[in-house]
Formats: C-alpha cells, structure tokens, sequence
C-alpha cells in the first residue's frame, strides 16, 4: 500500500524535529520521504491520503515492559504488595488458566494498545504451542518482542518452550515478530540456570537471529527492597551487594538485556548497568500501584544508561495505556526531585518512542519517523477541547493528550486502525471472549475448591 499521510504537524523524534504542516510518504511497509504536505501532496497525487486537518503524526508507542495474556486478570488482585499478589493471588490462579486463556489475553492486548497508539510491546509470559501471545500478535498486526518466562523448577519445559518459540516466530510476519528469552527473575531463577538461560540464548541467536534481528535477555531486576535478601535466603548466596552486582557475577549482563524495574540500586548497581550497556525499563505505574517504590530515573538518565517506559501487566497497572506513563513518569519525577525542568516533555516523548526502540535493540527500523524507517506511526486527533490551543505538540502529546485521542495506526505500512476503528480484529468479538474466558476461569477455580 502507498500512503500519504499529512497532519498539521509531524513529531518526527529524529533530525527533522517537529515539520509543522507535515507529511510522510509510505511505499509497502517503509518511510520513503518525510517533509511539507503542500510539496508532497503535490509530487504524490495518486497515492491514498490520510490524517489531514487537526491531526499530528508520531512515531508508534513502543512498551518496553509487559505481560499481555495478564489483561485477562485486569482487576482481579488489587491493592497488595508484589509478594503478597504474586504467591498468594497471581501464581495460584495462573495454575486454572489455559493456553487459550493466555492468548485471549493477548489479543485483548493487543487492541488496547492498537487503540493507544502503541505499535510495540515486549512481553513475558508462558508460552505454549497452540494458543500464545505471538499468534495474538500475528492477528492483531501489532510488532512485538515475545518472551518466554523461566522459571528454575521447569527447566526441560522452557527450553522445549524457548526452542519452538524462536523457531516458529522469530522474524516472521514480515519482521514484526521476535522472541526473547526471559528469566523471570534472580530470587526464581538459580544461579546456574540463570547463566545457563543466557548461554542458551546465544545458541538461539545463531541459529534463529541476526545481528539486525537479535534475541534479547528480557528480567525483571531491583524490583522490590527486599530482593537481595530472597536471593540470598533462596540460594544460600551471601548479600554482599546489589541485584545488578549480584547478576553481574553471574556474568549474564550485557547490551542485549532488558532490565524491568530497575527501583532498588547501589551506586555499584548503577556502574555495572552503565558499563554492561544494560537497557532498563522503566514501569511507574506498577510500581506505585505495587507499593515497589520508585525507579531513580534521574540518577540512571545521568549516567548514560538507555531507559524505555512500560506499562507492566493490566493487573497490576491496570491498562496498557502509555499516554498514562508518559505522564505519570513525568510528573513522579518532578515532584519527587522538586525540579520542574526535570524530565521536559521531548524528553518523556523520547523515551516512549526512540530510547524504547533502543531498549528493544530495534531502533534501526523503528522508534523515530525517518526515511528508510518502518511505517509505524500513529496519528492523534487534536481537535479537542483538551488540546486546544496548540503551542507545542509535543508537551500536548504527554501532558494533555488520552490514548482514546488516538485516531489511526500504521505497523509495517499496513493499517490496523483509521478512523478509531480496528480494522484486523474485531473489538467487540475480542471484549465478548475476554468476558466469556473470566467466566470459564473463574468456573474452575471454584470447582477446585
């Protein structure tokens, strides 16, 4: 498909900064030239035109943290600590839910983050042949990195999970898929086979990967206070230093590794992130909502190290709403700092599109509107009352502007969304199952008791 679409401004996120009265040109699935709507209007008659008056164009929303078959337990274990949800509530249910659950999940997922304008999510959960997030994924149209979470007391299972995985769907659907081995973190993973899921996914690389299409090392990290001591109490491992010193000693950190969370560091913590290369991603909402405490971005961001936003799962955020965390990360840390100039909207912006890409090793292809680039981009309605006038864009986009702003999305050249209307799923079809798969899980759960 070839496209030409316009707006009142595009919010490039690279070299071309903000091109008031805007337009970019797409050829199958690539940015092929990006400048005035008058020139290329003109240069392009024939191709299908979008956007148009009150709109602005950005690059797509990339969520470099997430759990998405979990939307199927949105509000079903609120208000604990991450101890309490996770071994009292999260771990035991997830025991009555199916493949079939976890990809109704996704697939509920996946329009939500269509609807949000977020055209990238990675994500971390179970993965089973039949039913999983990558099909969700494939569906829905959306690019995602899809991780399957280890644990150390299924070590057979996730390497037979690891292998089909990469198998079956790294690289496809025209480059929109990639898998990622994840760990799911250093108080459930031992420290040899944590070092042993590192190894494996370097054999999985150079089977299934490339340098321009890598596996990533996806883990949560720091997440709670106390997660050097159940390390220590789990694995008789003395804590002499932080989670970040203690991984490092397992030597599994390097550029390659997502590191969720990341609330609790040492200074030494914060060197080793820095000189590994280590990318972080950065969940305000959770942690708020978890009681987890507060990531410190500041002190991260000044030394250099690469930081992306997510959402975590839609239980424990509860949405997948990145309009939400642009806002909420700029405002935390603000008030946290007492520095107001903190954090300036370009910069939350950045983090939300290019520095994810980053953080996912996929900022070669997307994260930014460039020529040459994949034609993932969003397109926000600014005729409303809530973002009128219009001084800055880019201050609307995190401080004033709703996901239900968005009004069309593009993956890959290919529409998924115009006019607010999902064009590959069904909305009311996937709302309908979620309903229908809560019903029949909470179904077996009591016929367990």
């Amino acid at each position: 498909m070839n496209l030409l679409i316009e707006g009142d401004a595009v919010v490039t996120m690279g070299p071309k900064g903000t091109i008031k009265n805007g337009a970019i040109v797409v050829e199958g699935d690539t940015i092929v030239e990006i400048g005035k709507a008058r020139k290329l209007i003109s240069k392009y008659r024939r191709y299908e035109k979008i956007g148009g008056k009150g709109k602005v164009i950005i690059p797509g929303l990339v969520n470099t943290h997430h759990h998405a078959a979990m939307s199927i337990l949105r509000g079903y274990a609120d208000d604990m600590d991450l101890r309490t949800w996770l071994e009292r509530q999260i771990w035991p249910m997830e025991k009555h839910m199916t493949s079939r659950d976890n990809y109704v999940g996704a697939l509920l997922t996946a329009v939500e983050s269509i609807m949000g304008g977020v055209t990238t999510v990675n994500t971390m959960y179970h993965y089973t042949s039949e039913y999983n997030e990558a099909r969700a994924f494939a569906e829905a149209g959306i690019r995602g990195v899809i991780g399957h979470v280890c644990f150390s007391w299924r070590k057979k299972q996730d390497r037979k999970a690891l292998e089909l995985l990469a198998k079956t769907w790294h690289t496809q659907r025209n480059g929109r898929l990639r898998a990622s081995v994840d760990p799911h973190a250093p108080y459930t993973v031992d420290p040899e086979y944590m070092k042993e899921l590192k190894a494996y996914k370097r054999e999985l690389s150079e089977k299934y990967a490339s340098e321009k299409s890598p596996i990533i090392f996806h883990t949560h990290v720091a997440e709670t206070i106390d997660e050097a001591d159940k390390i220590m109490h789990a694995y008789s491992i003395p804590s002499k230093g932080g989670v970040v010193e203690y991984l490092d000693s397992l030597e599994v950190l390097s550029n390659d590794v997502v590191a969720s969370h990341c609330v609790h560091l040492t200074n030494t913590d914060m060197e080793i992130l820095k000189e590994r290369n280590v990318k972080v991603a950065h969940n305000p909402v959770s942690n708020l909502k978890l009681g987890s405490g507060i990531c410190p971005l500041k002190r991260l961001l000044e030394n250099g190290i690469t930081v992306g936003l997510g959402t975590d799962s839609s239980c424990s955020n509860n949405s997948s709403d990145m309009f939400e965390v642009m806002k909420i990360t700029a405002l935390l840390h603000k008030g946290i700092t007492r520095d107001p100039t903190m954090l300036p909207a370009d910069q939350i912006l950045r983090m939300a599109t290019i520095e994810g890409a980053k953080t996912l090793l996929w900022s070669e292809e997307i994260g930014s509107i460039r020529t040459g680039k994949k034609a993932d981009v969003a397109i926000v309605d600014f005729k409303k009352p809530h973002l009128t006038p219009v001084y800055n864009e880019t201050s609307h986009l995190v401080y004033a502007a709703k996901s239900s702003d968005v009004d069309t999305v593009i993956v890959n050249g290919e529409l998924l969304m115009e006019n607010r209307e999902v064009k590959t799923l069904n909305t009311d079809n996937i709302i309908s199952m979620a309903e229908k798969t809560r019903q029949t899980l909470m179904d077996r759960v009591c016929e367990s008791l």
